[in-house]
């Protein structure tokens, strides 16, 4: 009798725009739960091969870089399949050669993507899926405690970092393949430290990420730390922007413009970079952004608390109880919360029974 697989879960999101839930279509779902089964106890050999830099620069080549067909552009059904609206590209349809000229799309993002006003907004970095928490919770997102741990993520010989952010806020941002993957810079600040951990290249399908163990404190990541009390700053005090390299994902190109996509320069320290502008390019594939706050420096938007505990939905990520977490789809350069002045930090703290970080 052939063995069939019990029908996996479905993973569902909140539509910010909308407020409406929706079931998200995962890539090779099947494929990749089977390569992660939470039987693996001990990865084997085919397991380390699969989610290596070599491989999965190969599985990008022959992903993204083949050419694609004659006529591409007027098939119904991969139009339908790739989901992108041509209407916010910079670039016609025309000039896209390959799936990854149709992943690596520039977009009118000052047109299409607006963004608040108000100096003290921080906003999305990318077209993503959001969760939100606090490290005053547990030293663990708090996804089964898988998704990543806060010593592992930021590196663990970054004493400085690791207790400025102590106790404080975070927000995941997970990209999916159909989307816009140039990150903009969340916030207004002075980039006083970056740097590269190298890592392995995991999926960040939800099945992959909940029984692999802390798969995003494994991948390859790069790591900004902004000062944004500074002039003309967000006064959010430091945020860490740390991009996270996933299946296919052979590079992040940091590639920040002050204008459009204009002149783009890599990051350096002492850069001065201004929110909603692009700040790196993701290679094709799925990918991740998490974004570190200090403690009592940011107040999180209360829909997207709100939707995160939303009644009825089905999502993979969960926290105690097996209550689930459910993601929101937000735009990039959108309000996901406000900076707190330094004065409301340290009142919030003195309100804290566990007293100041």
């Amino acid at each position: 009798m052939r063995f069939r697989h019990p029908p996996l879960m479905e993973h569902q999101y909140v539509e910010r725009q909308t407020g409406r839930a929706r079931t998200e279509k995962l890539i090779a779902d099947r494929l990749l739960n089977q390569i992660y089964s939470t039987n693996r106890e001990k990865p084997g050999r085919l397991f380390d091969i699969l989610t290596s830099p070599r491989i999965s620069k190969l599985l990008g080549f022959v992903s993204f870089d083949l050419t694609l067909r004659a006529g591409w552009r007027h098939d119904p059904d991969l139009q339908r399949n790739l989901g992108i609206d041509w209407s916010e590209a910079l670039d016609p349809p025309e000039d896209m050669r390959t799936l990854r000229d149709v992943f690596e799309r520039r977009i009118r993002y000052w047109e299409c993507r607006p963004m608040e006003s108000d100096p003290r907004a921080v906003v999305s970095p990318a077209d993503a899926r959001a969760l939100l928490g606090s490290f005053r919770d547990t030293s663990c997102l708090v996804l089964k405690e898988k998704f990543f741990h806060f010593t592992e993520l930021l590196g663990l010989d970054k004493t400085r970092w690791l207790d400025a952010f102590a106790r404080g806020d975070y927000a995941v941002f997970r990209l999916t393949p159909d989307k816009y993957h140039y990150n903009h810079a969340p916030v207004t600040g002075r980039v006083v430290d970056i740097y590269e951990i190298p890592g392995a290249y995991h999926s960040c399908n939800p099945g992959a990420v909940v029984a692999a163990v802390t798969p995003y404190s494994k991948n390859k990541r790069v790591v900004t730390i902004l000062d944004t009390d500074v002039d003309g700053g967000t006064r959010a005090g430091l945020v860490a922007m740390i991009e996270i390299v996933a299946l296919m994902i052979g590079d992040i190109v940091q590639c920040y413009s002050d204008e459009g996509y204009d002149d783009p320069r890599s990051v350096r320290k002492g850069m001065l970079l201004k929110r909603g502008r692009p700040k790196s390019l993701y290679r094709p594939g799925s990918s991740t952004d998490v974004l570190l706050f200090q403690p009592h420096r940011v107040r999180f938007s209360m829909d997207l608390l709100e939707n995160m505990r939303r009644p009825g939905a089905s999502s993979r990520f969960s926290e105690g109880f097996g209550r689930p977490l459910v993601e929101t789809d937000l735009r990039v350069r959108s309000t996901i919360g406000m900076a707190l002045d330094r004065g409301a930090e340290l009142r919030a703290a003195s309100r804290d029974p566990m007293g100041p970080s």
